[in-house]
């Protein structure tokens, strides 16, 4: 059977579930697209994603353009008469990074007793919930074939992370829906990994376990290298170089890792620990690392130019990560709550972010980075926006009250900041002053 005789509905469409229909659009299959918000579903069907991802807008009105993609706010009409339906909700947490399974549990009962589609969930969840997925599809002679593939997309980079993967990883509960799934993917050329559901759901689990661990790891050897005046992003660099841990290994300083996603993960984790009465040790420390350094950033602010109450605070970044416009557990957010709530006053600057995404939060959004420099006693940096490094720093340095920087993503060159006449920190480099 051809790609385009194939029907596939994907259910979820925030940031996941956009990219996994768009993407299989563009490898020809016949994708229906499903949410329950009209509202999303109408400015998809206008090419409007309901998140920034780079080139997502364009493969969406591509694929509508083609007649392979559409969306529909109503699952018993976009269900209908399909191969293949992808649960690809993205899981919401709660303030302490927990999974609220709701939607994805809701989806599984929603789809009808006598359609009989090879069911593949990609949404994080708990190693066991594709059991109770099952159960509940059963039900009435539900479907029946049921895969979890766990999603790996970057925010930023989450096209190119779906069509070109390291791999892909395939639990299935029976060897009829491993043949039908791998089928579904035999358009993107990469290795397939075939496992049960428990382990696949455990892999992705262990995934971002291991990457939160390196972040945590990284900052730990920043904040180490501070007190000794050692340079971090070198010793990562000679790190790298070592066969046994990589190029591509996340070990560069900065901020912590922000939930919802790495920390998701850690919770479950966590939780399966106690629910077995096993101490999990170093998934306790990766998550209280983490938590230490994202609540540092006032500590070292203080340090630097004294007491916050009455300080005015210039903040570069708000969203999740640079590239997307997603404020989903941000650090940054949380960062502005604790200096607000040392008494400064802060201006921010991101340019993915407009005044009604944060028209409930305790600061002030600006348009244009300069304004938010004027009189500011110190500049924090949150994200990694490469525009960042590109602004006028000699004029940021004429219109600040003090010209004082906190880099917290290592992005600009300390000796040119410097050169500059500020005051410098990174995390985990070596202070640099103006000669």
């Amino acid at each position: 059977m051809s790609a385009s005789a194939v029907r596939i509905c994907v259910v979820g469409l925030w940031h996941l579930g956009c990219v996994y229909s768009a993407c299989l659009a563009k490898l020809g299959y016949r994708v229906t697209g499903i949410d329950e918000d009209a509202t999303v579903v109408k400015n998809l069907m206008s090419g409007r994603a309901p998140v920034f991802e780079p080139g997502l807008d364009h493969l969406v009105s591509e694929g509508i353009a083609t007649g392979n993609l559409s969306f529909v706010d109503d699952i018993e009409e976009g269900a209908k008469n399909v191969e293949y339906v992808v649960i690809a909700h993205d899981t919401p947490v709660d303030n302490e990074d927990r999974p609220d399974l709701s939607p994805v549990l809701r989806t599984a009962n929603q789809l009808k007793a006598d359609q009989h589609p090879v069911v593949v969930v990609s949404s994080q969840v708990p190693v066991g919930t594709c059991e109770e997925i099952s159960s509940l599809l059963s039900h009435g002679g539900g479907p029946r074939d049921l895969a979890y593939v766990p999603e790996n997309l970057r925010l930023g980079q989450a096209i190119d992370c779906f069509m070109r993967p390291d791999m892909i990883v395939i639990g299935a509960n029976r060897p009829s829906a491993m043949i039908k799934v791998r089928a579904l993917f035999a358009p993107i050329q990469t290795r397939i990994i075939e496992m049960d559901l428990r382990s696949a759901e455990m892999t992705k689990h262990a995934l971002n376990a291991f990457l939160a661990t390196s972040i945590s790891f990284a900052n730990e050897i920043g904040n180490i290298s501070d007190l000794v005046g050692a340079d971090a992003l070198k010793v990562a660099e000679a790190l790298k170089s070592d066969s046994r841990i990589g190029a591509k290994a996340r070990l560069r300083p900065g901020l912590g890792f922000a939930g919802g996603t790495l920390a998701r993960d850690l919770r479950v984790l966590q939780q399966i620990g106690k629910r077995h009465g096993y101490e999990v040790l170093l998934v306790d420390s990766v998550v209280e690392v983490n938590r230490r350094q994202n609540v540092s950033i006032a500590n070292r602010l203080e340090r630097k130019i004294g007491k916050l109450k009455g300080k005015s605070v210039a903040v570069f970044g708000l969203t999740y990560k640079a590239g997307t416009s997603t404020l989903r557990r941000s650090v940054s957010l949380e960062t502005i709550k604790g200096l607000r709530e040392k008494g400064a006053s802060v201006r921010a600057f991101d340019p993915r972010v407009s005044r009604l995404d944060v028209v409930s939060e305790p600061f002030l959004l600006c348009d244009d980075a300069y304004v938010t420099c004027e009189n500011a006693d110190v500049l924090v940096i949150l994200n990694d926006w490469p525009d960042f490094a590109k602004l006028d720093f000699k004029k940021i340095h004429s219109i600040m009250r003090s010209p004082a920087v906190l880099d917290m993503q290592n992005l600009l060159d300390p000796r040119k900041m410097a050169d500059h006449g500020f005051k410098y920190t990174g995390i985990g480099r070596a202070a640099i002053t103006a000669s």
